[in-house]
């Protein structure tokens, strides 16, 4: 009877064994690979819009010193604003990089020349600059930022005219350069990967000038030298395209 009962039991463990065999088997849990984590670092070109203000500080003379005169005058516009750059992301928090963006601008105002009598429409149409930028990430989609650089801006011909719109005098086409000190944000669009918004304020102080007064013969006037100082503010909203998202 023993025999038979240790019989019974072999057979029942060999064809348990033989239907475990033919059972299908699980596939292992394979962990999903982890998302590559956002980053800054890379290269942007970006393009917008933006609405800016400029000011001098005149000083008017004549060469023999009968007038000297000193005012303030300035105007205001439109901008469009087009540039790129790349930037680096150190450790967690902090972003360095450098930029350079070109406006087409029109922002204009008059000029008047005290002790003169002349004046006329001043229009600065364009503004390039170079430099670089610091930010901090106080959350991962967001960078607020200083930039610092060298700009330089263009002034058209000033046509001079007296009280009867009579073309007395010009000052021709002058560029001003210098230093500019901006600060702004930029937010990463999370539902369109790549794009990004960008706000920022800007100063530039475009250093002083002396500029000669020509008569409609384009022979210096001889009458009256103006030294300006420039400045211009800027405030633009733009969009940027990141060519490193992820």
């Amino acid at each position: 009877m023993k025999k038979l009962t240790l019989a019974a039991a072999a057979v029942v463990a060999l064809t348990s064994s033989a239907i475990a065999a033919d059972l299908p088997r699980k596939a292992p849990v394979v962990a999903p690979a982890p998302l590559p984590v956002a980053t800054w670092t890379g290269c942007y070109l970006s393009g917008g819009v933006g609405y800016g203000m400029w000011n001098q500080d005149n000083q008017t003379f004549e060469p023999g010193g009968a007038v000297d005169l000193k005012h303030t005058d300035g105007g205001r516009g439109w901008l469009g604003r087009v540039g790129g750059g790349c930037d680096y992301q150190l450790a967690q928090r902090w972003v360095v990089g450098v930029l350079a963006d070109y406006d087409f601008s029109s922002l204009k105002g008059d000029m008047t020349l005290p002790g003169s009598g002349l004046q006329g429409e001043e229009k600065s149409n364009w503004t390039w600059a170079v430099g670089g930028r610091v930010g901090y990430l106080p959350w991962e989609n967001l960078l607020v930022f200083v930039s610092a650089g060298y700009t330089q801006a263009n002034f058209e011909q000033i046509n001079l005219t007296t009280g009867a719109a009579v073309l007395e005098a010009f000052i021709p086409e002058t560029k001003y350069s210098g230093w500019f000190l901006g600060s702004g944000y930029e937010y990463r669009i999370d539902w369109l990967p790549g794009l990004y918004w960008k706000t920022e304020y800007r100063f530039n102080d475009l250093g002083s000038k002396t500029n000669l007064l020509f008569n409609t013969a384009g022979v210096p006037d001889g009458r009256f030298v103006d030294t300006s100082h420039k400045f211009i503010q800027t405030v633009t909203s733009s969009l940027v395209w990141r060519f490193n998202w992820r």
